[in-house]
């Protein structure tokens, strides 16, 4: 199941290191009503606000969509070719090299985790 559009906004502001009011400045979309977004207490956000956050996040805007349940990934499908929010988020992080080497053990830390996983089962 894709990611829920909170956490997805939520994470790419944290990883923008942006506040509710930058994104605000930047897209006109209220701080009040983004952080409803980013808490899960607003559904259903127009596909225009949506283009103004991807635009802004730099991230695809086909993967907000899916966030938000406009769109659905196909059976058996787990990118279908394309680049996540969360995915074009990082590659655009402007990461120190500390950084980067950190989010990669990370990244095999979690692939191990979920192999090991699989193997329990």
């Amino acid at each position: 199941m894709a990611e829920r559009l909170s956490h997805v906004l939520r994470r790419l502001r944290g990883i923008r290191g942006a506040t509710l009011r930058e994104v605000d400045a930047k897209t006109g979309i209220s701080n009040a009503y983004l952080s409803q977004l980013e808490n899960g207490n607003a559904s259903n956000p127009s596909p225009h606000l949506l283009l103004k956050l991807a635009e802004y996040y730099d991230v695809p805007y086909e993967s907000l969509l899916e966030a938000a349940g406009y769109l659905h990934r196909s059976e058996g499908s787990k990118t279908s070719g394309r680049v996540s929010a969360l995915q074009a988020a990082l590659l655009g992080a402007q990461l120190t090299d500390d950084e980067q080497v950190k989010v990669g053990e990370f990244i095999e830390f979690l692939r191990m985790q979920r192999t090991s996983r699989k193997g329990s089962s």
